[in-house]
C-alpha cells in the first residue's frame, strides 16, 4: 500500500453542468476531514480516480446501473459539506440519486467510527484521528478493489500504476465527454470485459507479468456467478465474521495475507494489519529506528480490537497530510465550491 501520487497540478476542472452539495458526517454524527479520506492510501491515485496532491479535490469516474458512467470531482463546500460537480450534460433524477448514493460509498460515509475513535481520545500518538481521519477511499466495486490489490502485490508502484492504466484506459467505458484516449474519464473495466481481454493483452499491454492469469480466472469467476464479491459489502456481509471474509478472499486468485487485509480494510473491516515491505520499515522508522517483530507491531494495536488495522495504518501515514497542506486543501476547496 502506498500514499497516493498527485495528479497533475495542470488537471483541468470538468466542465460541470450540475453540482450538489451533501453533509460531511458520519453515521454517529463524527466530523469528517474530506483532505483525510482522499488521500487516505494509493488505491486513490490510480485510474479512474485521481486526487490533487493537497488533498483540495477528488476525481472519479462512476458506473451508473443502466446509463454510461459519469465523472464527478468532490470538493470541499461550506462548513460541514461536500460538493459534487458532475461533468456533461445535466443527469436525470434518476442518476442523480445513484451518483449521489455510490459518492458516499466511495467516500465510506457510512462506516460509523465514533466507537474507534473512543478508543484513540486516551492514545496520544493517535487522538488526533477524531478530527476526521479514518475513512478510506474505496472503489464502486469490491471487485475493483480486488484488482487493483493484486495489482499491488510484489512489485514497485510504477508497475502497479501501468497496469491499472492499461486496465481503465484500453477496457473501461467512457463518460460523455471522456478525452479519446488515455485512463481518465472511464469507469473501471467489467469483470466481462476483464475476462474477454486475452493473455496477449495482458502480457504485453498491461505488463501483469504473472498477475495476469490471476486477474482473467478472477474476472471470469466473476462475470459467471461462481464467485460474489459484492456480496462482501453488501447487508448480507454482516452475518460474515472477519475470519469467514478472509478466507473467502484467500481463496481468490492473487489474493494472500497482505492483499486480504488491504481488501479487508477498504471493506470497513479493520481488524488486520497491513503488514508489507512499507508498513513494516515505516513503523521502524516513527518508533525505535529499528526493525521489530510483527508480534511486537501487533501488540501495541490489540487495545484497539477490530480497528487494530485502521489505528495501525493511520499511526503510519499521519504525516501524509500536513496542516499548512490541509490550509491550502481547505482554500483551495472554498475556491472550487464558489466557481461551481
Amino acid at each position: 500500500m502506498s500514499k497516493p501520487e498527485a495528479a497533475s497540478p495542470t488537471a483541468d476542472r470538468p466542465a460541470g453542468a450540475w453540482t450538489a452539495e451533501f453533509p460531511l458526517a458520519g453515521p454517529a454524527g463524527e466530523t469528517v476531514d474530506l483532505r483525510r479520506v482522499f488521500l487516505s492510501h494509493g488505491i486513490a491515485s490510480l485510474p479512474p480516480m485521481r486526487v490533487d496532491d493537497t488533498g483540495a479535490w477528488f476525481e472519479v469516474t462512476l458506473p451508473v446501473k443502466g446509463s454510461s458512467p459519469r465523472t464527478v470531482r468532490i470538493t470541499q463546500s461550506r462548513p460541514g459539506h461536500g460538493l459534487v460537480t458532475v461533468a456533461g450534460r445535466p443527469p436525470s433524477a434518476l442518476v442523480t440519486t445513484r451518483l449521489m448514493a455510490t459518492v458516499r460509498q466511495v467516500l465510506s460515509l457510512d462506516q460509523d467510527l465514533s466507537p474507534f475513535y473512543r478508543l484513540a481520545r486516551d492514545d496520544p500518538q493517535l487522538s488526533w484521528v477524531e478530527r476526521g481521519a479514518g475513512r478510506m477511499v474505496r472503489s464502486p466495486t469490491v471487485f475493483e478493489d480486488v484488482v487493483k490489490t493484486i495489482c499491488t502485490t510484489n512489485c514497485a508502484w510504477s508497475a502497479t500504476t501501468r497496469m491499472v492504466n492499461a486496465l481503465v484506459g484500453n477496457l473501461g467505458e467512457k463518460a460523455p465527454g471522456a478525452p479519446a484516449a488515455g485512463p481518465y474519464g472511464r469507469a473501471f473495466p467489467t469483470p466481462a470485459a476483464m475476462a474477454e481481454a486475452g493473455d496477449t493483452f495482458y502480457k504485453n499491454v498491461a505488463g501483469a507479468g504473472y498477475r495476469g492469469a490471476y486477474l482473467r480466472a478472477l474476472a471470469g469467476s466473476v462475470d459467471s456467478g461462481e464467485v460474489d464479491l459484492e456480496g462482501l459489502a453488501g447487508g448480507d456481509a454482516g452475518r460474515l465474521s472477519d475470519d469467514e471474509v478472509d478466507e473467502r478472499l484467500r481463496a481468490l486468485p492473487g489474493v494472500g495475507p497482505y492483499a486480504s487485509a488491504h481488501i479487508m480494510l477498504m471493506l470497513g473491516r479493520y481488524s488486520r494489519l497491513i503488514l508489507d515491505s512499507w508498513t513494516r520499515p515505516t513503523y521502524a522508522r516513527l518508533t525505535s529506528g529499528r526493525a521489530v517483530k510483527d508480534a511486537t507491531i501487533e501488540r501495541r494495536f490489540r487495545r484497539y480490537g477490530s480497528y487494530a488495522g485502521l489505528a495501525f495504518w493511520l499511526f503510519l501515514t499521519r504525516d501524509w497530510l500536513t496542516d499548512e497542506a490541509g490550509e491550502a486543501a481547505a482554500a483551495a476547496g472554498a475556491a472550487e465550491a464558489s466557481r461551481a
